[in-house]
């Protein structure tokens, strides 16, 4: 494949070194010449300097045959204008971006943006047990359908406790599909299931529900 990737920090460098290495065409579009040196130097001639969101250089680049197109500089608006360019103006089939700011990920999937990869989110997954206020996780998109599949944590002390899920006022277009409890086997919900604390709730919903979803389970 034709990866294209905007920005040679580490996290783009270390991203181009893994697809070079399997096997897939690579360039790298910086703005810092000395970082473009220092990747050419390391990976080949795979970095040119130059503005990732400037049309006339994504098309001196060959954009439009790209696989996949992947901003991933430190500067939210830059990977959201550099992805909705390769997107729309390319038709780019595959674009991903790195967010800082996890507010903004809503706004970059109703934008278009294929998938987010929120560096503040993955690392509030990894430490989870130690940080009991982690709302909710992203498990998988299914963009076609408009639809994700999250993971909500009840708290201790949620108004949800106790009752059935068929009492619960769950926002239109969410499912609750599995339901893992602190101890025991995880189970399919019915209309009776009694929620209970600590239980992770598996459900469906839609990004536009995500945040109502969330809310009522945690009892916010």
């Amino acid at each position: 494949m034709y990866i294209i990737i905007i920005g040679g920090g580490k996290v783009g460098f270390y991203l181009a070194k893994a697809l070079l290495n399997e096997g897939h065409e690579i360039l790298v579009i910086e703005r810092d010449a000395i970082r473009t040196e220092f990747i050419n130097n390391e990976l080949g001639s795979v970095c040119i300097r130059g503005d990732g969101s400037e049309v006339t250089t994504l098309t001196e680049v060959g954009t439009g045959r790209a696989n996949m197109f992947i901003a991933v500089t430190g500067d939210d608006d830059d990977n959201l204008v550099a992805c909705q360019i390769a997107k729309h103006k390319f038709n780019v089939p595959r674009t991903i971006a790195r967010i800082s700011n996890p507010k903004n990920e809503t706004i970059f999937k109703k934008l278009g943006i294929d998938v987010t990869v929120s560096s503040t989110n993955i690392i509030l997954e990894d430490i989870e047990e130690e940080v009991p206020t982690h709302p909710l996780t992203h498990l998988l998109d299914i963009r076609e359908k408009g639809l994700e599949v999250v993971e909500v944590k009840i708290p201790p002390k949620s108004p949800t406790i106790g009752k059935k899920v068929k009492e619960l006022s769950l926002p239109e277009g969410s499912t609750l599909t599995l339901i893992i409890p602190q101890q025991g086997k995880p189970k399919v919900p019915t209309a009776n299931t009694v929620l209970q604390a600590e239980d992770q709730i598996i459900a469906v919903t839609t990004t536009e529900t995500e945040e109502t979803l969330r809310n009522m389970l945690r009892g916010i």
